[in-house]
């Protein structure tokens, strides 16, 4: 079991949601946390809110040269800690269907969502086999157990970064290094009202859009979700499933392989 009191938590996307959450939860549970994001503003709050007992570092998860130097760096600064690695960073785009999806956009996300994921895991991964111990925490989502029509890109970084996250459990197994996969439901977080809008879509429209399933779907508090991944790296959990809707899709995926996506269509009404 993964002991939580006295290790390092290294989680990105600090500065809201899931990952500021996790920052404070992390913290009550008497670990050292270093908080990263690239949002300084909303990295300050959380650093308030934690009493300044979080570590604070700006960090681009796109930027390659960010990470190796954030690696290099938190390594050389704490060369014997248990490292826990949350990789949540992440971001949103209403893009419409795949063939309205400018593939700028399309990999605009998916350098952030699943690159920026295994470059992480690249830059510390070494260290912690060299030291036998620690955890990587990969958060994925609902829509990488479902594809969810309209979402394209962020459903193919999220089934990336679960596949990815496979590929470690298989790979490290029988090693002291753990692996685990987060699947967040709706949680209230701003990830839909911070979702990027590509230029085929009615700005408007998008909007009003995003506030009506900000307001139907996200109903978790980010705090409760905090305390299921918790409660899953101290076990070891392989894979952590967050909320109700997550449960349920995984169930969905599991009894209806072949025609889970078109009970999908039918609630997206396409």
């Amino acid at each position: 079991m993964s002991e939580i009191n006295n290790s390092l938590f290294i989680i990105t996307g600090a500065g809201s949601g899931i990952g500021q959450a996790l920052t404070l939860k992390a913290i009550s549970e008497g670990a050292k946390v270093i908080a990263a994001d690239i949002n300084e503003t909303g990295l300050d709050e959380t650093i308030r809110q934690a009493n300044g007992k979080a570590e604070k570092y700006i960090l681009d998860v796109a930027n390659p040269e960010q990470i190796k130097a954030f690696a290099a760096d938190i390594i050389q600064k704490h060369p014997n800690e248990t490292i826990i690695l949350v990789n949540n960073a992440g971001v949103g785009l209403a893009s419409g269907n795949f063939t309205e999806t400018p593939l700028k956009d399309f990999e605009w996300l998916m350098n952030i969502n699943l690159y920026g994921v295994v470059r992480l895991t690249k830059a510390f991964l070494p260290h912690l086999q060299q030291q036998n111990k620690g955890h990587i925490v990969n958060v994925s989502s609902v829509y990488g157990l479902a594809g969810m029509p309209t979402n394209s890109a962020y459903s193919t970084a999220k089934f990336g970064v679960k596949g990815f996250t496979d590929v470690l459990k298989a790979e490290l197994l029988g090693t002291n290094v753990k692996v685990s996969s987060v699947h967040p439901g709706g949680i209230k977080t701003n990830i839909a009202k911070n979702s990027r809008i590509s230029a085929t879509q009615n700005v408007e429209l998008a909007k009003k859009t995003m506030a009506k399933f900000e307001k139907v779907a996200l109903k978790m508090p980010a705090s409760e979700a905090a305390d299921v991944i918790i409660k899953g790296i101290k076990k070891d959990a392989s894979r952590i499933l967050i909320g109700s809707d997550a449960k349920a899709l995984d169930w969905m995926v599991r009894i209806f392989p072949n025609s889970y996506h078109k009970i999908i269509a039918k609630v997206f009404k396409l």
